[in-house]
């Protein structure tokens, strides 16, 4: 057993699960992480990964014992300020701590963990989640638990860190990761990346891509924009994403600055049944690449999330519109800007369909398992056109960007949005929100008064 610390903090057992109504089995309390340290050796023949992970994190009371999220590994050993742990156990996908010397409240701490094997994908609502061997290498698509299918982690969205991210693979191979490239050496027949992520980052948002690429410039400033394509699908690409710069360009003139230093763009020579956004990059399915510019929508939609979901973050995902409402609705404006059907015309027909399906579901509050229901992303979007149409234009994209300049590499609430956008008219909006997030019942769309586009 850990030694009792006989100071009269009275150290308290670490919660073993984290305060969140929809996924309480992941995160975990009595602690907040600052940093990832993140070693890992991947064998693409075989699926063997073998990881050093070092978390530094800061205590919010005094602890006896903590847990972090992991998956089906064997672990070879833990440490807890350099010095074995007293004790840990491992089931159930947690990982329980036991430090030999209680830990004080305020005071920060550093967990190293050693483990090995082959990745499972986490089992979820939404099927498998996580670390994915593909047929020619790996891929990450984490959303929203994920995450401890290769790594030890605080498996929160309000648990944001900054990330450094090492992975050794067969030379052959490319390897992706988010945040900038630090160092790429060569050793025989492997290569190590590293890459540095020093803005702040939820751990269903960190990924790794193992595959052969070919590089594609997209636009080399003043955001430089790249991505990693497969040899065969790279004619298709360039007219798919011949305008990218423009999108980055027009979302910059809605939601403000774009929030990182860079913008990736994967796609694996696999199918994905949809796009998956991660920090600084998105990734997509050979699928999604038809040289007729036939998923524009969803390029514009993940290249929103950058803002809406990487930068802002959920604080719970029960408010999961803030992402996939504010995605969908950039949808409608890269189509409104760039020449194609007004953002009115597509609110129009997603209220239609709407209309045609049941009518049961709280976008503000969803339930777990309707996170990521088509109607959350519709709704929640049709909310937003609904607030521009009542508002006018140019107060609702003050708005947009107050709100992305606000809350910048932090966490976001339903209610902190409402008191946004509350900030820029004198007319209550109180009935707006209420019944476009909270009843059931789908209103009716507002008519525009004052406002142009």
């Amino acid at each position: 057993m850990a030694e009792r610390n006989r100071s009269t903090l009275r150290p308290s057992s670490g919660a073993a699960t984290s305060a969140d109504s929809y996924l309480p089995e992941h995160g975990n309390g009595g602690y907040r992480t600052t940093h990832y340290d993140l070693e890992l050796r991947y064998r693409p023949d075989s699926g063997r990964l073998s990881g050093r992970a070092v978390l530094t994190a800061l205590t919010e009371q005094a602890l006896t014992d903590f847990t972090l999220d992991l998956g089906a590994f064997r672990l070879d050993r833990v440490k807890v300020d350099g010095i074995q742990a007293a004790r840990y156990t491992h089931r159930a996908g947690k990982l329980r701590i036991w430090p030999a010397r209680a830990l004080r409240a305020g005071s920060p701490f550093t967990v190293e963990v050693h483990y090995v094997g082959n990745p499972r994908p986490i089992r979820s609502h939404w099927g498998d989640l996580g670390w994915e061997q593909l047929n020619d290498g790996a891929l990450v698509a984490g959303q929203p638990i994920g995450a401890p299918s290769w790594f030890p982690c605080n498996d929160h969205p309000a648990d944001k860190a900054t990330y450094r991210i090492s992975v050794t693979a067969p030379s052959p191979y490319t390897v992706l990761a988010n945040g900038n490239l630090f160092t790429r050496t060569t050793h025989s027949s492997t290569t190590t990346w590293v890459y540095e992520q020093p803005t702040p980052m939820a751990s269903y948002l960190a990924t790794v891509l193992i595959s052969h690429f070919e590089t594609v410039e997209l636009a080399p400033a003043p955001i430089p924009q790249t991505a990693a394509v497969p040899a065969r699908l790279l004619t298709r690409f360039r007219w798919d994403f011949a305008r990218h710069s423009e999108m980055m360009t027009t979302f910059e003139h809605f939601f403000g600055p774009y929030p990182f230093d860079r913008y990736a763009v994967v796609v694996v020579d696999e199918e994905l049944e949809v796009p998956v956004e991660a920090q600084g990059l998105s990734i997509f399915g050979a699928n999604h690449i038809d040289g007729r510019r036939g998923f524009e929508r969803l390029v514009a939609h993940e290249l929103a999330h950058q803002w809406f979901g990487n930068s802002l973050t959920l604080a719970a995902w029960r408010h999961i519109w803030l992402n996939e409402g504010f995605a969908c609705y950039s949808e409608w404006l890269w189509s409104e800007s760039s020449g194609g059907r007004l953002a009115a015309d597509l609110a129009t027909q997603a209220h239609a369909s709407l209309a045609a399906q049941p009518r049961d579901l709280r976008v503000a509050d969803p339930g777990v398992r309707q996170m990521f229901d088509d109607r959350i992303y519709l709704r929640g979007a049709l909310a937003l056109h609904a607030l521009r149409t009542t508002l006018g234009s140019t107060a609702f994209f003050a708005v947009l960007q107050e709100w992305t300049a606000t809350y910048r590499h932090r966490t976001v609430t339903t209610e902190a949005f409402i008191a946004t956008a509350q900030r820029h008219t004198p007319k209550p909006l109180d009935e707006l929100f209420t019944t476009w997030l909270h009843d059931t019942q789908l209103p009716e769309l507002p008519q525009p008064t004052n406002w142009r586009g």
